[in-house]
């Protein structure tokens, strides 16, 4: 595609770590670390890949093998058992639950192998619950400089990728949690922002994928200041990427009145959005439009969305995770993105708008995305508004035609990975190999 940089001048040793193999890109925060590790790839650095990896992701482990110069994996099961001891653990160390929950005497261990065997000129880490073991390697290295020890790795640079501000969607989910959940988020949103806040300011560079994360990470950091300068560190915007020669348009059904969400549900935020989607917006649509008909797929659905399947079979369908979503996208004449709580940017949205689906969401939803309400997609908070946008969406072809024609346009000029991730360009050049 024009625009595509090429190799770069400088190439860079780096160390990326990651909390899953984000191969396949078929959820959000796969999406955006496959194009980022493509792209570091493709501009001529050579990546070694340290992450976190599942039992069902072992498969996948070959062909990041083939993308990078070097891959090392750490076996991680989670459970809810697990869970609630690293809860609990959370309230002796005063660290939020999400680092406990991965923090890893095995990962830390790697960390250290690979930085001792050869030069390393920056970590790049990504997402918040990996930057733990960047900031330890940097403890090691300067108690070693401090004793006169020969470092390696002495100019070591430290790259926060932050997919979203984790504190802010938190805080908003304790807006829309049930009082007796209040005060335990409220908790985690605190422990989250002074965290997140010390990681900015500990880090050399910080991304963000929006404004509005831009401006959460900064009041964090600003948060957790306890009496250092005042100064703050630059944090670029760097927006989340989809690959637009790969996802084509869709030949949907002109006559479907079928409904289509997706998501990855045993994430809270999906799980919520969904949730008041199904109860309070999907009756309203139903009493318009009798014939509609909803399809849910994502990894992990909930016990109540399987019971909601199995008492309306058919009108709701619920298909838990599907390698391949074409023929549900095929079939289906809108897609709906509720979100009330979250941040970061709705990789869907944009994969939608790059399949030239029609859209509707709400202002959460379409938060760091430059498409224009009514144009692009539609954009709706309450459930009888966001009711009457999918009812028109149905009903109106014409209306249909033009939002998915214009939200193609914008996936090709805004969102092309291979233009969007040039800005990791400058961040990366300001690095001392």
């Amino acid at each position: 595609m024009s625009g595509w940089a090429g190799p770069s001048d400088r190439s860079l040793n780096i160390l990326f770590l990651t909390q899953i193999i984000p191969y396949p890109p078929d959820a959000g925060p796969k999406v955006k670390t496959w194009h980022v590790l493509r792209y570091l790839v493709r501009r001529g650095h050579c990546v070694t890949l340290a992450s976190f990896v599942r039992p069902e992701e072992q498969a996948y482990v070959p062909i990041m093998e083939e993308l990078c110069a070097q891959v090392y994996t750490i076996p991680i099961h989670r459970s809810r058992p697990a869970d609630i001891y690293y809860w609990l653990r959370s309230h002796f160390t005063g660290r939020p639950f999400l680092i406990e929950r991965d923090d890893r005497d095995a990962m830390h261990d790697l960390v250290r192998h690979i930085l001792a065997a050869g030069k390393t000129d920056a970590i790049h880490a990504d997402q918040l619950t990996m930057t733990q073991f960047a900031m330890r390697a940097r403890e090691v290295q300067d108690v070693f400089g401090r004793h006169g020890r020969t470092a390696s790795n002495h100019d070591l640079s430290l790259i926060f990728d932050a997919h979203n501000a984790v504190w802010s969607i938190i805080e908003r989910m304790g807006q829309n949690a049930r009082w007796y959940l209040r005060p335990v988020l409220g908790l985690e949103a605190r422990r989250v922002k002074r965290y997140e806040g010390c990681v900015v300011r500990q880090f050399d560079h910080t991304l963000a994928v929006t404004e509005l994360d831009r401006q959460a990470l900064f009041a964090a950091a600003a948060a957790s200041r306890n009496g250092a300068s005042s100064s703050l560190p630059a944090i670029p915007v760097i927006p989340i990427a989809v690959d637009t020669g790969h996802l084509q348009p869709l030949r949907c059904q002109p006559r479907s009145t079928n409904i289509l969400t997706l998501g990855t549900l045993h994430y809270p935020p999906n799980a919520d959005g969904i949730r008041w989607f199904m109860q309070e917006v999907y009756p309203l649509i139903q009493e318009q439009v009798p014939e509609a008909t909803l399809t849910v797929v994502g990894k992990n659905p909930p016990n109540d969305f399987l019971e909601s399947a199995y008492r309306e079979p058919q009108s709701i369908q619920v298909t838990g995770y599907v390698p391949d979503l074409t023929p549900y996208l095929e079939q289906a004449t809108v897609m709906v993105v509720p979100v009330r709580a979250g941040g970061g940017m709705r990789v869907r949205i944009l994969e939608a708008f790059a399949r030239a689906m029609p859209v509707v969401t709400t202002t959460i939803g379409l938060e760091g995305i430059d498409a224009q309400p009514g144009e692009d997609v539609l954009v709706a908070d309450t459930p009888f508004d966001f009711a009457a946008a999918v009812v028109r969406l149905l009903k109106d072809e014409h209306l249909r035609s033009r939002l998915a024609t214009n939200a193609r346009a914008l996936a090709e000029t805004r969102y092309e990975w291979k233009v969007v991730l040039r800005g990791m360009d400058s961040v990366y050049n300001q690095i001392k190999k």
